[in-house]
């Protein structure tokens, strides 16, 4: 994989509450392309973190309407990625380039 479909695959890390919790259980999220297949996301994750993957889910999170001054809105779609990292191996997102 080149380097440019791994900066188009990961769009980068999610960070969240709930992100945090499964963090120190070896599952980290990330927003990915609307077109990324799990083993593209895997190919991403293992040569831009240098980390062994064991799995990965994939969901798409749908925008929710709010209402604003103009009317009803929608927020954007995003979809989502977990990757379950081998036993003993993490992710420090500021060591990362």
């Amino acid at each position: 994989m080149n380097q440019e479909r791994i900066y188009q695959v990961l769009m980068g890390p999610r960070i969240s509450e709930k992100a945090t919790v499964i963090a120190e259980q070896g599952q980290y999220t990330f927003v990915v392309a609307p077109d990324a297949t799990k083993p593209e996301i895997k190919k991403a994750v293992e040569a831009l973190f240098e980390v062994k993957v064991e799995g990965v889910q994939v969901l798409n999170q749908k925008g929710k309407t709010k209402r604003t001054a103009r009317g009803m809105g929608k927020r954007n779609d995003v979809r989502k990625a977990y990757v379950t990292l081998a036993a003993g191996q993490d992710i420090d997102f500021a060591d990362a380039e």
